[in-house]
């Protein structure tokens, strides 16, 4: 952008030595256009960043990586947000429930080291492993109604658009 705006202001300068007035104002105010693209490219990423948001094909590409994991039975919640230059996840994986504690930990762990591997920037991820569903169970019962409370709490206190 620099060397354009010193090569427009150039362009300008001759302009106006060759009998053009109009070339340095016409220069300056395409400059400052430009600028302001810039600016609101620039100002677009750092407010999407500050919002934690990633490109949708990253979050995909992490699944995928997950999905590939020896091991692994199904993928849910995959949350990747900036901190800083990198990016963190929290994933959720599903593993065969017959497993012991000491297999589905290993399975967790292979996930993890494939995906600071594979994903640009990732420098931390936290793995949950859950075993696949069956039937009539709910692996999270505990907390289950924790949760349902919070996100009643939140849709409260959320202003309606009406």
């Amino acid at each position: 952008m620099d060397g354009f705006t010193s090569l427009a202001v150039l362009f300008g300068a001759a302009g106006v030595e060759l009998g053009f007035p109009l070339a340095d104002p016409i220069v300056g105010l395409g400059s400052t256009v430009a600028s302001v693209a810039v600016l609101r490219d620039a100002a677009r990423e750092v407010l999407a960043r500050l919002m934690d948001a990633v490109d949708p094909a990253l979050v995909e590409h992490a699944e995928s990586v997950l999905r590939a994991t020896p091991g692994v039975e199904g993928v849910g919640a995959v949350r990747v947000r900036w901190i800083g230059h990198q990016l963190h996840a929290e994933c959720e994986i599903e593993v065969d429930d017959t497993q012991s504690v000491v297999d589905g930990h290993r399975i967790a762990e292979e996930s993890q080291h494939r995906l600071i591997h594979e994903v640009p920037r990732l420098s931390s991820v936290i793995v949950h492993a859950d075993p696949v569903p069956q039937p009539g169970t709910d692996h999270h019962e505990l907390s289950r109604h924790h949760i349902s409370a919070l996100s009643h709490r939140a849709a409260a206190s959320t202003p309606s658009r009406s």
